[in-house]
């Protein structure tokens, strides 16, 4: 299974649409855009999952750069997320002097 990164995405772009697009170079497992949370609205990009590796190596060369909605698309095979959004931010506030 090769997971697919989809980014610059119309906002207006559907979980369909996306999928359709994949199709033309083979099967395709899922398609999923990103939304946020809070609005509903689309983040901009998704994911998709080819269970072919020759038909994700061709998706992601022939539509790299391709034109969708007005937008052109930024393909690449998905990294491995790390999840860095814990707590953090730390380090130590500074007090007030009294000096």
């Amino acid at each position: 299974m090769t997971n697919i990164y989809a980014g610059n995405l119309s906002y207006q772009l559907t979980d369909d649409e996306l999928r359709q697009t994949f199709e033309q170079y083979g099967e395709v497992s899922t398609a999923k855009i990103i939304m946020d949370r809070e609005t509903g609205q689309s983040k901009g990009f998704g994911f998709v999952e080819m269970p072919d590796a020759a038909a994700a190596e061709e998706a992601i060369k022939q539509l790299d750069g391709f034109s969708l909605g007005g937008r052109k698309l930024r393909v690449n095979q998905a990294r491995e997320r790390t999840d860095n959004r814990g707590g953090g931010g730390g380090g130590m506030r500074r007090q007030r002097s009294n000096w």
